[in-house]
């Protein structure tokens, strides 16, 4: 046994539809030098015959298109981490697997915690591959989001303020196994810190509420006190010179900046100059995709993986060390290794190509899907949902291009839901 695990493939799925968030603050009156905090540029809405699983769904499909059958057939651990639940009980795990056609013997469930349900779900793969329990097995982590902004009435505007153009939707799929291309995860290596706190919160199944400048400082403390704990268990460990790249969760750039500076004035009193230097050079290149998809919650760690491995320079390997945090709270500190080979296989994704494809909506036709009743909520039953109400979004699927098929919501009956590949 080698030990190696970690990441053999990535696919992020960004949706079809997207916004241009400078044009959303000026269309709500926002604060402009606000805005420019953010660092955001576009953000993905979801569709009404979007949900969670067909996120999921097309995020993945693609890396395991790109596996033999007998690959597939060793994938026996499917794990959809989400704050976007469509049931209390039923896992969406059961409808990714069943849609994938993955075999029968896998362990199929879901996790919850914030933002940093993506993380607990891949250390959970990685400890499943570690333990050598099933020699060889590979596991499917998919870390899924859409956001569930819907206008009951004017003062939902003010109540979301600048949540509203930094919040997207977006899925992350991840393959964990023994033969980690794309990323090397240090084994052993990682800091945790939590505590409770109520910064933000879903209160109820389509209710988001929150304390943001709460928020804020529980995300700096989380930082500060997971790195910590890092090093304290990883003998040498320095944050300057041990990690050639820093992927943070990224509700929006600038606090990811924020946290970035708080660190290194905390840590070595470093000047302003100095860590903006060193912003440029480790971090900025992990905000590439969230700037264009907005916060996708749990995946946005890995979307910041795959930034980072999209616009790096990987001629000799490079270290990254990962910050994930998840409101409530728990946050964790951890690191793994990529080459220049993740980055081939990263590329050849196609992830920036799609992107670019996504149908562009207007403020009328983003606000039509927010007043309209649209929107299929939590725990809705018997519904069709509407394939017209943008129709140039539907032209995107109709249009398939090199995605090839991707998987839609067709319809609820009772509660169970159905889709179709388009």
């Amino acid at each position: 046994m080698s030990g190696a695990v970690g990441i053999e493939a990535l696919n992020v799925y960004a949706g079809a539809a997207s916004l241009d968030v400078r044009e959303l603050c000026v269309h709500r009156g926002l604060d402009m030098p606000r805005f420019e905090n953010l660092l955001m540029r576009e953000k993905t809405v979801a569709l009404p015959y979007e949900d969670p699983v067909s996120y999921a769904v097309n995020a993945a499909k693609p890396l395991l298109d790109r596996l033999d059958p007998a690959e597939r057939n060793r994938i026996e651990m499917v794990v959809a981490c989400t704050e976007s639940g469509i049931d209390f009980g039923k896992s969406m795990s059961t409808y990714i697997h069943h849609y994938l056609g993955l075999p029968g013997n896998c362990r199929l469930f879901e996790i919850k915690q914030a933002c940093y349900s993506g993380t607990a779900g891949l250390q959970m793969a990685v400890n499943f591959v570690l333990s050598q329990t099933s020699p060889g097995a590979k596991a499917l982590v998919v870390a899924t989001d859409i956001s569930r902004f819907a206008l009951a009435d004017e003062s939902a505007i003010q109540e979301w303020a600048y949540s509203e153009p930094s919040s997207g939707s977006g899925a992350v799929a991840l393959l964990v196994s023994d033969t980690p291309h794309l990323l090397a995860i240090d084994p052993g290596a990682y800091g945790n810190h939590g505590f409770e706190v109520m910064d933000t919160c879903r209160p109820g199944p389509d209710t988001e509420a929150g304390d943001a400048d709460l928020s804020l400082m529980a995300y700096l403390d989380c930082c500060e006190k997971a790195y910590k704990d890092y090093a304290r268990r990883v003998e040498g460990a320095d944050f300057r010179e041990t990690f050639g790249y820093l992927c943070f969760h990224t509700p929006f750039g600038g606090m990811v900046k924020g946290a970035h500076r708080h660190l290194m004035r905390k840590l070595y009193k470093t000047p302003p100059p100095e860590i903006e230097a060193d912003f440029q050079r480790r971090m900025a290149g992990s905000l590439a995709y969230g700037q264009r998809v907005g916060n996708t919650a749990g995946a946005s760690v890995f979307l910041g993986l795959a930034g980072t491995l999209a616009t790096g320079d990987f001629a000799s390997p490079q270290r990254i060390g990962f910050f994930s945090y998840g409101s409530g709270c728990c946050s964790e500190f951890y690191s793994g290794v990529a080459t220049s080979d993740g980055q081939r296989r990263l590329r050849a994704m196609g992830i920036d190509a799609a992107m670019d494809a996504r149908y562009r909506l207007s403020i009328e036709e983003y606000e039509r899907l927010l007043r309209g009743n649209s929107t299929l909520r939590f725990g809705l039953r018997d519904a069709l949902p509407d394939r017209g109400i943008v129709p140039g979004a539907w032209q995107v699927y109709e249009g398939g291009g090199s995605n090839g098929q991707r998987l839609v919501l067709r319809a609820i009956e009772g509660y169970h839901r159905l889709y179709d590949w388009i």
